[in-house]
């Protein structure tokens, strides 16, 4: 019997069990190392947060979000690791404000420290979670475990590979919690028959402004063989649901065209300022680095509890708050994380 049991050893479970030494902590995952996803963010150096951390950058209820970072800031989560000697240096290369480590493993070992007193069960499968005389049961593909509190940290759908599931949708159901429906965001798009010239240009890739609804993009856009990607283009895909947005191939003064670029428009007759396109879709769940939708945080309190089942708790990418590129969508997972760990 644990005080606390919580599913996934991502960033969001992780943060939240680094402050909890002084209880009994069970720890559940179905990979078979702990934090998949930090191991491959920001390339293997783990794009650990933002300098410009607020609800301008996330699609949620931006109450929610504000509230959220003014208890548990960038600041805050810098001076966190500092104190373990790891530096986060500021590279706007990709997306201005965010912060680098040397190493996603620097990140990894750093959470393997502050979580060695919690009783880790790897490799298996939580299969239901059901609570009876007031107590949770956890089913797992080996064994069931009981808590009297439970942490869902059990992140989103996409990247299946690392062993995404959609677990934490289903237990949030099951106890009554509305959910948004989940789509794969900060991903590359398809394109129908009018965008086929993007093919010609595999490999390019160019400086944009991008205009979607109320939000102006700017950063790199790649044309690839099946549509397009790069930084600019995945946050797009974040507020993209139908329909289409603008594309502004030469946002300065400054800007460079390349050969093939120019050689392309000239023939095509494309307006470089105002180019509309409306994709076909999305790469997908195996593509997107994140997925958008998920629990409604209508129905969960600022301490990250359920409104309909105490003792039940959900933080990270399993809400529906979802982040821009450039180190947004960890930062809420170490702030959520964080701020339902206190609590308990």
């Amino acid at each position: 019997m644990y005080d606390i049991a919580i599913v996934g050893a991502g960033a969001s479970g992780l943060m939240c069990a680094s402050v909890l030494k002084n209880k009994k902590v069970a720890i559940l995952d179905n990979n078979k190392t702990i934090a998949k996803k930090i191991q491959i963010s920001g390339g293997g150096k783990c794009n650990i947060t933002n300098k410009y951390m607020n609800s301008s950058h996330f699609l949620a209820d931006k109450k929610f979000v504000d509230k959220v970072f003014a208890r548990y800031s960038t600041k805050d989560l810098l001076n966190y690791i500092n104190s373990y000697s790891i530096y986060p240096k500021l590279n706007p290369k990709i997306v201005k404000g965010t912060y680098f480590c040397n190493s996603s493993e620097d990140v990894i070992n750093f959470f393997r420290l502050k979580t060695s007193y919690a009783k880790f069960f790897l490799d298996r499968v939580v299969e239901d979670i059901y609570f009876e005389n007031g107590i949770f049961f956890i089913k797992t593909s080996k064994n069931t475990i009981k808590a009297s509190k439970v942490v869902v940290a059990s992140g989103g759908l996409s990247y299946t590979s690392l062993g995404a599931s959609d677990i934490g949708l289903k237990i949030a159901s099951k106890f009554g919690h509305n959910i948004i429906k989940p789509a794969p965001a900060l991903v590359g798009f398809t394109v129908q028959k009018e965008q086929f010239w993007f093919k010609e240009l595999s490999g390019l890739s160019m400086e944009v402004k991008i205009t979607i609804k109320d939000k102006v993009i700017y950063g790199k856009m790649l044309f690839t063989h099946k549509g397009c990607s790069g930084p600019a283009i995945l946050t797009t895909s974040l507020y993209w649901q139908k329909g289409s947005f603008s594309i502004d191939f030469s946002p300065y003064k400054d800007s460079y065209l390349p050969k093939r670029f120019r050689q392309i428009i000239k023939d095509k007759n494309i307006d470089i300022h105002n180019y509309t396109m409306s994709p076909a879709g999305t790469f997908g769940y195996t593509k997107a680095e994140v997925t958008k939708g998920g629990i409604d945080t209508k129905d969960i309190t600022s301490e990250f509890e359920s409104k309909f089942q105490k003792g039940l708790y959900f933080v990270g990418e399993v809400l529906d708050v979802t982040g821009e590129l450039g180190g947004y969508n960890l930062q809420w997972a170490f702030s959520s994380g964080y701020i339902c760990g206190i609590n308990l």
